[in-house]
């Protein structure tokens, strides 16, 4: 009898998985957060001294977090809606018009806002074209927009799907899980690894004088190693649609993605920026996904969390310039701890608007315009949006069962 979730009779699996679209802002927020404690050391005053190093120890792994989960997140996501009528050549088309317009657009309002008087323009075009993450400098990995060096990472992603689903798929789903487990103890040796054969050269930052910047380049930046976060989020897909997952539900994920964090403080920045958070992350968005699948509430499937999830990409991108764009205009001082806060609160209203705006005039104009062919291939299906902008990816093979009616938005995450 076949174990597929998807193999009951009448039994079609959910379309848009918006419990996971809601959970994206909160996973760029934090990485806001995040920043926002980076602009104290980086000639930034904005926040009194007794409170900086407080601040940043608050919230020194949460951005390392939130990207993780848009890892593992893309991985689930582009595994979830895979078709077979789709081939290669038309999802990179897609992945390209959803992703590079948006990264363009904000590389060029970075450079005007606060990069190009401070930037080589070497650093600037390897920017650009998403070449920054293969030189262990982090003048290089985040000149110009700092949130930019994922999606260089994430295009790795993309390039290599086709053949990791294609892997995926071989292995019998008596084993999968047995491969999670691998992959998922990879990710957690990575930063292990790195400290023992990486030379360490000169640390990460004053504050982290336990981590290295070439041991943290090759655990955290390096795209290579950075493969097995997304290949995790294959693989746990391939589990929950092969009917082999044990499902823990959302609070007790959400319990162990926040224990996980707190755990974090107690362990040096490498392991604490990738690999106490991923397993829970993982937890966490295959039960978001059986509770979408099953038709079951959850906080972030509401209206408004969905559109801050569908306008996220472009969040995560641009509020970093925008954030500068607020201090330049305020000018360079210091403020007091609830002085700061009101002016977070500013710069978060300022992102969302901004990205808005992005997703609006840029991303979803684009996506519905062009990452289709203009004519059916012979034998294939064409893709269209829903009434709502959604991007409806088909992407890759899935498990034998009856197929969506049109698929879930494949987007990455961050």
């Amino acid at each position: 009898m076949s174990t597929d979730r998807m193999s009951a009779p009448g039994r079609a699996r959910v379309a848009r998985l918006n419990t996971l679209t809601g959970l994206r802002f909160p996973a760029a927020f934090v990485v806001f957060l995040y920043h926002a404690a980076l602009l104290g050391f980086l000639g930034v005053p904005w926040i009194s001294h007794e409170n900086v190093l407080d601040y940043y120890r608050t919230v020194h792994h949460a951005g390392s977090l939130g990207v993780s989960f848009f890892f593992v997140l893309s991985g689930f996501v582009l595994t979830w809606s895979a078709r077979d009528t789709d081939t290669a050549r038309r999802f990179w088309r897609r992945r390209f018009l959803k992703i590079v317009p948006n990264y363009v657009v904000v590389w060029v309002l970075a450079m005007v806002v606060f990069a190009a008087p401070v930037t080589d323009m070497k650093i600037g075009l390897l920017n650009l074209f998403m070449l920054q993450v293969y030189y262990p400098d982090f003048a290089v990995n985040f000149g110009v927009n700092p949130a930019g060096w994922s999606l260089a990472v994430e295009a790795i992603f993309y390039l290599s799907f086709p053949v990791l689903l294609h892997l995926a798929k071989k292995i019998p789903a008596n084993r999968i899980n047995l491969w999670v487990a691998i992959v998922a103890l990879g990710i957690v040796a990575t930063p292990f690894l790195s400290t023992q054969l990486v030379p360490a050269g000169s640390v990460f930052m004053p504050m982290e004088p336990s981590t290295s910047v070439n041991q943290y380049f090759f655990s955290y930046i390096l795209p290579f190693p950075r493969v097995l976060d997304f290949a995790l989020g294959i693989l746990v897909a391939r589990s929950v649609l092969s009917g082999r997952w044990r499902d823990i539900g959302m609070i007790w994920s959400g319990v162990l993605l926040v224990a996980g964090y707190a755990l974090g403080y107690f362990t040096p920045y490498i392991y604490s920026s990738r690999a106490v958070c991923v397993v829970p992350a993982a937890l966490l968005i295959a039960a978001g996904a059986i509770a979408d699948d099953e038709g079951r509430f959850t906080l972030f499937r509401n209206r408004v969390m969905v559109w801050l999830g569908d306008i996220s990409f472009a969040f995560y991108l641009v509020h970093f310039t925008v954030v500068q764009a607020v201090w330049q205009l305020l000018g360079s001082k210091s403020y007091t701890a609830p002085q700061a806060a009101g002016l977070m609160v500013l710069c978060l209203g300022a992102s969302v608007l901004v990205s808005w705006a992005l997703y609006d005039l840029i991303e979803r104009p684009i996506t519905r315009r062009w990452s289709n062919p203009k004519k059916k291939e012979k034998g294939t299906e064409t893709e269209t949006e829903n009434a709502k902008g959604t991007e409806t990816g088909r992407q890759w093979p899935v498990p034998a069962g009856p197929q969506p009616v049109a698929a879930q938005r494949a987007d990455n995450e961050i």
